[in-house]
């Protein structure tokens, strides 16, 4: 930890409002300052009073009128008070003359915000913001790594915050857990208070600190307490230079770990654990473990004070911090998550909520980019635009729009989650190994160049996958409700907003019998121009074996896997074959089920399979050569699925296959 830049002629002259919880903290940093003589602790203000021995030989005041109007001159007044508090203590310490050290979150509200900037500018005084993480030195060391160009363009930056918290945190003080109290905001949640220091941190590293730096924000927001506030919940920030920052955080987690905040570039990662400053930067086969000491931000506002240094983390640097407070304070109230999905571990002040699977769906949120909510978790909001497809009054499949994803997933509409009608998910979307798998929807890696796909692309030169920004995305431009299912329009935009293609998509559905119904996929794609679009894959560009693009399944997490077609099994048999029926059958989280699928009628297309890699099964437009669409000419694929519950035998996967049923 720093220690200054020597030691002043006069020391700061210091009062605390806030002697209590953090404000210990403060008192042993105090304590350290007083003996390098760089500051003097003066008064304290606590409405508590202070226990015996606490503070010897400095006075204590109930409240800090009373401090300011006892006590002739005050350099610098720390406020380590409740949330709502804050407001009105700045500022009495700014109208006294004091600079301020303000406790996070600075203030509940962007119009405090501002209030408060103004009335600092006004008094040409100093607010240090206590997000501690802004010290490190690691923050400006990891900048050099990018500039350098170490990990390659800058695609995304995360937080993940898996932090746990018993009913006694909440049960603490009147404003804990509460969004407003007594008519004023207090905001306290996950984000804003306790891994406020992710976000903060996130945010810095992504170059967005001031209000203006800051384009975008959406608040998926959740709780498993019985509280006002969030306490699992997802942030999406997108800056004014283009960066996304996820932040999935939580106090439900089943153990704690360090925070940490992921910068993943072109080429590497960077891995930064802010509460013991300790980064590790992985490019290709080269990892670097690096520790970093911090400035203590009371130190730094004193180096300001004395020689001008800049402030590490000003109350203006705080802007874009406020501007996701302000976003979570206006966002609807968190949606308590349902029991079902929650383990109570202890029991009454003691007793702890743990999400399920909450560890896994952070992660996923980070590594896509991606809310909750459009992770399709049973607990979060349906997103909106949604299609529900209900078989004899069971929700058997939710159709999504996708067009909130981040564009390294090539944002389409994708059907997730799809189920048995005895319940049994057998989709995944964003999964950590393939975060641009997006349960069951139709998608290409190389339309006329451009990636719809998701992802990296694969380069013929070098033969290797590689991130550019080349990704498309797929959106509706039209829906029609019909008889028989909805028709969707949509349009096959480039990386720049340019029609490549056409699509009307039709979704049919039918009920066979109490085990299994049937999901029926046709599209029909045309050329939005004159000329024809190619429609290619990595086999195409000189990956063999890897034809993968057109119609793409990736199964929920399973085991116990039988692939299978009429004559051959397992996936090196099955793969790259042409069969009039593939067969999927497994062990999911709600039982034994599986999948028979229709070869399309209209070509006949290999069948690509993975198993081992990862659970999946797709029919392939492009297995050896590129596929075309002419102008005028429209490319036809129907797409058919049974989906059943119990074992699927051969026998009966023909007999499904036999009929060949038409939704």
């Amino acid at each position: 930890m720093s220690t200054g830049r020597g030691v002043p002629a006069t020391p700061a002259r210091v009062a605390l409002v806030g002697i209590h919880g953090f404000g210990a903290i403060h008192r042993r940093n105090l304590a350290r300052l007083e003996a390098l003589g760089r500051v003097r602790l003066v008064a304290a203000a606590d409405p508590a009073g202070a226990e015996p021995g606490e503070l010897d030989g400095v006075p204590v005041y109930a409240d800090l009128g009373s401090l300011l109007e006892a006590t002739s001159h005050v350099d610098i007044v720390i406020v380590s008070t409740p949330i709502p508090t804050h407001m009105p203590l700045a500022l009495s310490a700014l109208a006294a003359g004091a600079d301020v050290y303000l406790e996070k979150p600075p203030v509940a509200s962007a119009a405090d915000f501002d209030r408060l900037t103004a009335a600092a500018d006004a008094a040409g005084a100093r607010i240090q913001v206590g997000f501690q993480s802004l010290g490190s030195h690691a923050l400006p060391e990891i900048a050099s790594i990018i500039a350098r160009g170490e990990i390659g363009d800058v695609r995304a930056i995360s937080a993940i915050g898996l932090w746990s918290r018993d009913r006694a945190y909440f049960a603490r003080a009147r404003w804990a857990g509460r969004r407003m109290l007594d008519g004023v905001p207090v905001v306290d949640g996950v984000a804003t208070n306790a891994l406020s220091h992710a976000v903060a941190t996130a945010l810095a590293l992504a170059g967005a600190r001031q209000a203006d730096d800051v384009r975008s924000i959406q608040a998926d927001l959740y709780r498993a307490h019985d509280v006002e506030s969030d306490d699992t919940s997802v942030v999406r920030i997108i800056t004014s230079r283009g960066h996304t920052v996820t932040c999935a955080l939580t106090l439900a987690a089943a153990a704690e770990t360090e925070p940490e905040v992921r910068i993943d570039g072109a080429l590497g990662t960077i891995t930064l654990s802010y509460t013991t400053d300790e980064v590790v930067v992985s490019v290709g086969d080269d990892l670097r473990r690096l520790t970093f000491e911090r400035t203590d931000l009371l130190e730094n506002l004193l180096d300001h004070r004395e020689t001008g240094t800049p402030l590490l983390s000003s109350l203006a640097d705080s802007g874009a911090y406020m501007q996701v407070l302000e976003s979570i304070r206006i966002a609807p109230a968190p949606q308590p998550i349902p029991q079902q999905f929650v383990t109570w571990i202890g029991e009454g002040s003691s007793a702890r909520p743990v999400v399920r699977n909450i560890e896994d769906a952070a992660r996923r949120a980070c590594a896509a980019g991606a809310t909750f909510q459009e992770l399709g978790l049973p607990w979060a909001r349906p997103e909106a635009g949604s299609l529900t497809l209900t078989v004899e009054s069971t929700a058997a499949a939710r159709e999504n729009e996708g067009t909130a994803l981040q564009r390294a997933l090539s944002p389409r509409p994708y059907l997730h989650p799809v189920s048995t009608l005895q319940g049994t998910v057998l989709t995944d979307a964003m999964p950590l190994d393939h975060p641009w798998h997006l349960g069951v929807g139709v998608a290409v890696p190389d339309v006329d160049g451009v990636n719809f796909w998701g992802g990296p692309t694969f380069v013929r030169a070098g033969s290797r996958y590689e991130w550019r920004h080349d990704q498309g995305r797929i959106v509706r431009s039209g829906l029609t409700p019909e008889p028989t299912g909805p028709l969707e329009e949509l349009a096959w935009l480039d990386a720049d907003g340019r029609t490549m293609l056409r699509e009307r998509r039709r979704l049919r559905w039918s009920h066979i019998d109490e085990s299994c119904w049937q999901l029926t996929l046709q599209t029909s794609l045309t050329t939005a121009g004159d000329h024809a679009v190619s429609l290619g894959s990595p086999a195409s560009n000189g990956r063999p074996g890897a034809g993968y693009g057109g119609l793409f399944w990736r199964f929920a997490p399973c085991t116990d896997t039988h692939v299978f077609t009429a004559e051959r099994e397992v996936e090196s048999q099955t793969h790259g074959t042409v069969t009039p029926w593939l067969a999927w059958e497994a062990t999911f989280d709600g039982g034994r089920a599986g999948v028979v699928f229709l070869a399309p009628p209209e070509s006949a297309d290999p069948w690509f399979v993975r198993v081992s890699e990862y659970p999946a099964v797709g029919s392939a437009l492009a297995w050896g050569a590129a596929a075309r669409v002419k102008p005028g000419t429209p490319l036809v694929r129907t797409y058919s699925m049974i989906i059943v519950d119990g074992p699927l035998t051969r026998e009966r996967a023909e007999s499904l296959a036999s009929r060949n049923i038409v939704a």
